[in-house]
């Protein structure tokens, strides 16, 4: 799954378009490397998402292509 695609379905991020433009904003990494909207999340990636002043960081978990409210958050871990 692409990693917008991933950000709007674990709801890390309201939308795909926001997530997609925080990729080409570069706000975006993967196992310390900054990626684009099309890279392909795999179960263990570490990603790390700046927003402002705050930075999360949370591994893969699980990949769904559909998740409800509930599921989402079982999707990631967050690492502190």
């Amino acid at each position: 799954m692409r990693i917008d695609k991933y950000l709007k379905v674990s709801r890390l991020i309201k939308r795909r378009t926001v997530a997609n433009e925080a990729c080409d904003g570069e706000r975006i990494s993967v196992n310390g490397r900054q990626v684009k909207a099309s890279y392909q999340v795999k179960v263990g990636d570490v990603i790390e998402i700046a927003f402002g002043q705050r930075s999360l960081k949370v591994q893969v978990t699980e990949i769904n292509e559909h998740a409800n409210k509930a599921d989402a958050s079982a999707m990631y871990k967050e690492i502190k």
